[in-house]
């Protein structure tokens, strides 16, 4: 008997079941769904119906690309002869099953009568959304662009410890600014610089060499993963004061929309979102006499806006929890979900440690 998340997740977790929700469409060429959306403001895409044995994750909007794309992928179950969206061979894999079958068969599921072993349904909010709604039990991975204890400061250390941290890639942060800004010149700035833009401290572009116009100064959502990271790497704490910001954004491409619908905008936003000829060119950001520029040394360890991309489960790591997440962090899922994206993928070693975090395959 094909097994569902009713027998491999935690027993006080709630499982949602009846809720429809719809697809934002299809990624990668997969097979998606219609936009829709869910309760507590996170949106939500839908790889399958709705059933007692779908697997929920929701949270980040910098998460939900690698999460999304996998789903959808999931969802697709290509046969291992397609060698454009499966193809296992490539990656040491040898087997003949379907993608999905093969992941979920590594934990005791069997292939489902409606073409998968389970269904997977990714929402799109923010962190803290993604965190919370974990921890209430009406998700069972959630996404976050920060680690849970910058999420949640005052929890206590019993608390912390009924998350598990999956680490699933690496993002790193451009500053990025409207067209127009670039092209008059301003194609690089110190974090000095920036930490007096998000101040209030600089509030017109023509202090930076730029022409003689207000800054918009953009900033992510509070409570966003990709806001508290931006804090704690420039401005000195989760909590530091932000006097120079115009207006927030709870999500990555509502950040893109404006900068690129905008004329004198400056942002912090996720690699996958950057369109460096489509608007939102990423500008350079001094730091000790190092530039760090996109496509060059992001991803150096030294870059202060680098941060860990995190899948967090609570009270545990079910079956059904563990056979999406090791299909991510497989070669596989970091050929595909995470570096198309724009993201980092994990090294050797990094891989092998998430790894470990996991239930041992049957």
């Amino acid at each position: 008997m094909a097994r569902t998340s009713g027998s491999n997740t935690v027993s006080r977790r709630k499982v949602l079941s009846g809720v429809g929700i719809a697809g934002l469409g299809a990624l990668a060429g997969c097979t998606g769904g219609q936009s829709g959306g869910e309760p507590d403001g996170e949106t939500s895409t839908d790889s399958g119906e709705s059933s007692p044995s779908t697997l929920r994750a929701g949270g980040s909007s910098t998460v939900y690309p690698i999460a999304n794309t996998a789903a959808s992928y999931w969802t697709a179950n290509a046969p291992a002869s397609d060698a454009e969206y499966w193809g296992p061979e490539k990656y040491g894999i040898d087997t003949d099953q379907n993608l999905a079958d093969y992941w979920a068969g590594r934990y005791g599921f069997e292939p489902g009568d409606s073409g998968v072993p389970f269904s997977v349904a990714v929402g799109l909010s923010h962190s803290g959304t993604g965190i919370e709604k974990l921890r209430k039990g009406q998700l069972d991975l959630g996404n976050s662009s920060a680690p849970v204890s910058a999420e949640l400061p005052d929890a206590t250390e019993a608390e912390l410890a009924e998350f598990t941290d999956h680490v699933v890639g690496v993002d790193a942060q451009p500053i990025v600014v409207s067209q127009e800004i670039y092209d008059a010149g301003v194609t690089e700035i110190t974090i000095e610089e920036l930490r007096a833009i998000y101040r209030g401290e600089i509030t017109n572009w023509s202090e930076l060499g730029g022409p003689d116009s207000t800054i918009q100064a953009v900033g992510r959502a509070e409570g966003s993963g990709t806001d508290t990271a931006f804090r704690v790497n420039v401005l000195g704490g989760a909590d530091a004061s932000m006097d120079g910001v115009d207006l927030r954004k709870g999500e990555n491409q509502q950040v893109k929309t404006v900068v690129s619908s905008s004329n004198n905008a400056i942002a912090y936003m996720a690699l996958a979102f950057v369109e460096p000829d489509g608007g939102v060119p990423p500008i350079g950001l001094e730091i000790d006499g190092t530039t760090y520029e996109y496509g060059r040394n992001l991803a150096d360890e030294d870059y202060p806006l680098a941060r860990d991309l995190h899948m967090y489960s609570y009270g545990g790591t079910s079956e059904q929890e563990a056979a999406f997440l090791d299909m991510i962090i497989s070669d596989f899922g970091q050929q595909n979900f995470v570096e198309p994206n724009n993201y980092v993928p994990l090294t050797d070693e990094r891989q092998e440690a998430e790894r470990e975090k996991l239930p041992d395959p049957n």
